[in-house]
C-alpha cells in the first residue's frame, strides 16, 4: 500500500535533525585527533570554542591543546590510560558544574559509550580509541551509536508507538520508536536492542530474537539548540508480528515510557509530519516508510534529498 500524500514534504523534519555540516558552518571548530595503532592520525571529533577554552584551563594533563588541533598527551598511549584520564577529567567537570546544560545533574547517565577510530569501518568492541561517559560525547563532537526498532503487525502494518515519560531527561512527552536506546560499551547492536526491548517494552528475549530483523542503519549530524555536536549512527530493526501469532503487547517497564499505542501507518506518518516524534526517531520512521514503499519518488518531492540526508558521512 502506498500512502496518498499531499505536496507537503518531510524534508523539514529531516533538516530539523540533520541540521549541521562541518564544511558549511561558520563556527570556529578545532579538530580532535587520535592516532590508530597502525596508521596516521585522524580526526575523531570537533572542539567548539567554549570547550577549547575549558580545555586550556583544566585539560592539560590529558590533552595537548592548540589552535591547530587537540590531541592526547604522549603519555596516554593506550586504551586503558585514555579511559582513566578522560573519566577523571569529565567527572571533575560534572562535579564542578562545567557544561551543566549537557552533563549536569540527571543528564549524567553513568553509561560508557565506545568511541571508534572510524565510525564507518570497525569491528564491534574492537578498533576503539577509548570509552566515554555517554553525555560527554557531545562535548567533543564524537560519533555515537544507537539501535532503533519499529514493531508492526504484518498485513495491516499497524505500528506500536510509545510516548516518552514526562520525567525523561531528554525530549519528555514526545513520541518514540517502538524500542530505542544507545549501544553501550561491550554490546553489539542486536544485544543492546534485546536488552532495551525487555527494559522499555517488557518484550522477552526469545520473542524478540525470533521475529526481529536487521534492516540497515541511518546516520545524521545533529546540533542541539545549545550548540552541542551530536553526529549519530542508528542501527535500524523491524520486528514483524506475523498474522495469527498471539504476540505479547509492549508494556512500559523501566519508567521511560508512559504508554504504547497501536497506530495505523497514516496516523504515524501524520504525527511524524507534525513534529510530534523525537527528531531522530522521526528519521528512523521515514527510513521505514521508504523501505516499505509508503514514501516514494512520486509521493515525496524531495525524495533523493531525504534519502541522502539520512545516510550522511559527517564530513570527517
Amino acid at each position: 500500500m502506498e500512502l496518498e500524500m499531499d505536496s507537503k514534504s518531510l524534508l523539514p523534519i529531516v533538516e530539523h535533525c540533520d541540521n549541521f555540516s562541518v564544511r558549511g558552518t561558520t563556527e570556529i571548530l578545532v579538530p580532535f585527533y587520535v592516532t590508530p595503532p597502525e596508521g596516521t592520525e585522524i580526526v575523531i571529533g570537533w572542539i567548539r570554542a567554549p570547550v577549547f577554552r575549558i580545555l586550556l584551563e583544566t585539560g592539560k594533563a590529558v590533552f595537548d591543546v592548540s589552535e591547530s588541533g587537540v590531541r592526547f598527551v604522549s603519555e596516554l598511549d593506550s586504551f586503558e590510560k585514555r579511559n582513566v584520564a578522560l573519566a577523571t577529567l569529565c567527572e571533575m567537570w560534572h562535579r564542578s558544574g562545567f557544561f551543566s546544560d549537557i552533563i549536569g545533574g540527571r543528564l549524567w547517565r553513568n553509561e560508557l559509550y565506545p568511541i571508534y577510530y572510524n565510525p564507518f569501518k570497525r569491528r564491534f568492541n574492537a578498533d576503539i580509541a577509548f570509552v566515554l561517559e555517554r553525555t560527554c560525547c557531545a562535548i567533543f563532537g564524537l560519533v555515537t551509536h544507537g539501535c532503533h526498532m519499529t514493531t508492526y503487525l504484518e498485513g495491516e502494518q499497524k505500528i506500536w508507538v510509545p510516548t516518552r515519560a514526562k520525567t525523561k531527561q531528554t525530549w519528555p512527552g514526545y513520541l518514540d520508536n517502538s524500542v530505542a536506546g544507545g549501544i553501550p560499551y561491550g554490546l553489539t547492536p542486536t544485544e543492546a536492542l534485546v536488552k532495551e526491548c525487555l527494559e522499555e517494552a517488557s518484550l522477552e528475549e526469545n520473542f524478540v530474537r525470533e521475529y526481529v530483523r536487521a534492516a540497515g542503519a541511518i546516520s545524521y549530524f545533529y546540533q542541539t539548540s545549545n550548540g552541542w555536536l551530536q553526529p549519530e549512527v542508528q542501527y535500524v530493526y523491524d520486528l514483524v508480528v506475523p498474522a495469527g501469532v498471539n504476540a505479547p503487547e509492549p508494556k512500559p517497564s523501566d519508567g521511560e515510557v508512559e504508554h504504547f499505542e497501536l497506530l495505523s501507518i497514516d496516523h504515524v506518518l501524520d504525527r511524524v509530519g507534525n513534529g510530534l516524534f523525537k527528531p531522530n526517531c522521526a528519521l528512523v520512521l521515514i527510513d521505514f516508510f521508504i523501505r516499505h514503499g509508503h514514501i516514494t519518488p512520486e509521493s515525496e518531492p524531495n525524495f533523493l534529498e531525504i534519502l541522502t540526508r539520512i545516510h550522511g558521512r559527517f564530513g570527517y
